[in-house]
């Protein structure tokens, strides 16, 4: 606050000061490897349309001063007549605030301002235009709006995938340190969605140093002929990242089908959600049409995402009907209720399996088999991240998703910083002799239930600390459906866990 008090009365042109005409000459439409031109009408572009979304409550100069975040020694203050970055100590731009509503002029000064830091900067240096135009408009949004993200264009560096096995979607090799360097994501693989990008740097993968992993193990987590989870822990541009990846079919996507035929788990259904869509929605309904003999039916959402809330009516629908799912909440707006137009297709038993990575409507979808007593909850809390988002649509191809409307489940309850609770949590395990202590408590139907989501006072961080997140994916796919299993085949104890959901 002090550095940004002093720039106030900086009036002094430093480095690049801006001509009359705009501040990049004609003939040098590329600076630095970067088009200047191009990059400043796209970035006027996406603040005249944040503009058009009132800036979510906030100002343009909170966009601006946010690509300070790209790099801690940089210092940016926007003020009504300059805006002025500081690298260090040192000053290094100084440019006029140009006139209110001059979007483009805007735009120069942002792209001014990225030339300014990748001077100063080798990492951000190395970076393409299109990793660039990652990290800063990732940057301009999350001044906005803290969930927001930029989508890529289709056509940049995404690759189609047409395998019919399952994969997390990346390609890549390993670097001379034996980490795994991402140079390719499948266009709508779980990589995709969970934000991997291509120059991410994988060195953990469910708590094991990528370093000591053999080409088989690796080659085992990233693909194969069935689902799988994978934690892995990335280094990327803007630092450090954990994601959970959920191995899919490329082609489907959306959601898998598993149909369980062995003497623990037989006839039991597993639907592998990754995301909440029309698309999945009919996949699930097929397959409930196919196998009508269920004897139980696992709903996998551990990783699912959504921001279609009528598709996450219909998912929730088919085993609920027309009940309130979910409410939708938008700055100043009175509260929307969703709820399906269908009746319920089915009435088999539902074990929903959740975690911290269930954020979005797929968040609403575990509160409605909660709130309507229709399915027990195993794993650990969703994310509390439910919101969904709106979509501004840029001329480059790429798009702006500000998640600005919030989600409460069909009842009113706040989801939205808060997450739902497991009634059956799966405990950390972190070595073999408690893994087998624990199956021999699922064995004597000890599951330890409780049910948080009732405490109204209760704080979100102690139910996460006291049910954490398993380690190891590996650990956590086996626990699931052990534990699913044993819920669906006792009736005794399914109902038993579903009173907890009553009392």
């Amino acid at each position: 606050m002090i550095k940004k008090l002093f720039f106030l009365g900086f009036f002094a042109c430093v480095a690049n000061c801006a001509m009359a005409d705009g501040l990049f000459f004609a003939d040098e439409p590329v600076q630095d490897g970067l088009p200047v031109f191009e990059m400043s009408k796209t970035f006027g572009e996406i603040y005249e349309k944040l503009d058009n979304v009132n800036w979510a409550g906030k100002s343009l100069n909170v966009a601006i001063e946010s690509l300070e975040n790209i790099n801690p020694k940089a210092h940016i203050a926007a003020t009504d007549e300059r805006i002025v970055l500081v690298w260090g100590d040192e000053i290094v731009g100084n440019f006029p605030r140009p006139d209110e509503k001059d979007w483009y002029g805007f735009g120069e000064i942002t792209t001014a301002l990225i030339l300014k830091m990748r001077a100063n900067n080798p990492q951000l240096q190395d970076l393409s235009q299109s990793e660039v135009y990652r990290v800063v408009v990732d940057a301009l949004v999350a001044g906005v709006d803290e969930n927001g993200r930029y989508i890529f264009s289709q056509a940049a560096e995404i690759a189609e995938d047409g395998r019919l096995l399952t994969s997390v979607g990346i390609e890549g090799f390993r670097d001379m340190n034996g980490n795994w360097r991402v140079t390719g994501v499948y266009k709508g693989a779980p990589a995709d969605i969970a934000g991997v990008r291509a120059g991410d740097l994988i060195v953990q993968i469910n708590g094991e140093y990528v370093a000591n992993m053999s080409d088989a193990d690796l080659n085992a987590v990233m693909t194969g002929f069935n689902s799988g989870t994978a934690k892995m822990k990335l280094l990327t541009p803007m630092g450090d990242k954990n994601v959970v990846l959920r191995r899919a079919s490329i082609v489907l996507a959306d959601a898998d089908v598993i149909r369980h035929t062995n003497q623990y788990a037989g006839g039991l259904l597993e639907f592998v959600v990754h995301k909440v869509s029309d698309n999945t929605v009919n996949i699930i309904n097929e397959a409930l049409a196919q196998y009508p003999d269920a004897t139980g039916i696992v709903l996998d959402l551990r990783t699912a995402i959504g921001d279609d809330e009528r598709a996450a009516a219909k998912l929730a629908g088919l085993f609920m009907g027309a009940v309130p799912v979910m409410r939708i909440v938008e700055t100043a707006r009175d509260e929307v209720e969703v709820v399906p137009g269908n009746d319920a297709v089915t009435d088999t038993n539902v074990v929903v399996l959740m975690s911290d990575m269930t954020r979005g409507t797929a968040e609403a979808v575990v509160a409605a088999f909660y709130e309507n007593n229709r399915g027990v909850l195993v794993g650990t809390p969703t994310a509390g991240v439910a919101r969904i988002a709106s979509r501004i649509d840029l001329n480059n191809g790429g798009a702006l998703e500000l998640l600005n409307k919030s989600l409460k489940t069909g009842l009113g309850r706040t989801i939205d910083g808060r997450g739902i609770f497991p009634i059956v949590c799966l405990s950390n395990i972190r070595s073999n002799q408690q893994q087998n202590a624990f199956f021999l408590n699922v064995i004597n139907n000890d599951f330890s239930a409780r049910d948080f989501n009732k405490e109204a006072n209760i704080r979100p961080q102690d139910v996460r600390r006291g049910c954490p997140v398993v380690t190891s994916g590996v650990d956590e796919d086996a626990l699931a459906i052990a534990v699913a299993a044993k819920i669906l085949t006792d009736d005794k104890i399914y109902g038993r866990l579903l009173a907890q959901e009553e009392q």
